[in-house]
């Protein structure tokens, strides 16, 4: 996706002369890398508390959450999603079952495969959504400030940073097997 390179040049953004910063990117990319860094802690730690109020571990809350967005999925299509081998997986799943947060279906074109599915709990959905719902308008009155353009550009940066995570998970995956 090509956002116009040019289009915030000279233009103050959070503070920032976009021209000036162009003259000092070493400090800039050192500054990101940083807030990354940064981001990927609390995001962490946000996710472990959520965790924590559903009365599940994060790794397993993280599977769920996967399910609720793609809805029934074999089970080694889950392990591929969340770069885990199949092993780990069986082990969240069966963690997941035992809590009621999923269940297991037979495929029915295949019936040596298992089909993992987010369980109905109408309970366990209105604490997510409560939990969820906490966030929605504070986030949209912070991303009010971005115009369009700003708002393009973040969603490409975020695409981009996800798409690099899962490519290097499983680099650091296929190295783990490698070794063994």
């Amino acid at each position: 996706m090509a956002v116009c390179d040019n289009e915030f040049e000279g233009q103050e953004f959070r503070g920032r002369n976009v021209s000036r910063e162009r003259s000092d990117r070493a400090q800039l990319l050192s500054e990101l890398s940083t807030e990354l860094r940064r981001m990927g802690i609390v995001t962490v730690m946000f996710h472990q508390v959520m965790a924590e109020k559903l009365g599940v571990n994060v790794t397993d809350s993280r599977a769920f959450s996967i399910l609720q967005q793609t809805g029934p999925i074999p089970a080694g299509r889950l392990a591929e999603l969340t770069g885990l081998s199949t092993g780990a997986v069986t082990t969240i799943i069966d963690r997941l079952e035992a809590v009621g947060f999923v269940r297991r279906e037979s495929d029915p074109t295949d019936r040596r495969r298992v089909i993992v599915a987010p369980a109905e709990d109408e309970e366990r959905d209105r604490k997510i959504s409560a939990i969820v719902g906490t966030l929605l308008t504070p986030l949209a009155e912070r991303m009010a400030k971005y115009t369009d353009a700003q708002l393009v550009l973040i969603l490409d940066f975020l695409k981009t940073g996800i798409e690099f995570l899962r490519e290097q998970t499983v680099r650091l995956r296929e190295e783990d097997e490698a070794d063994a």
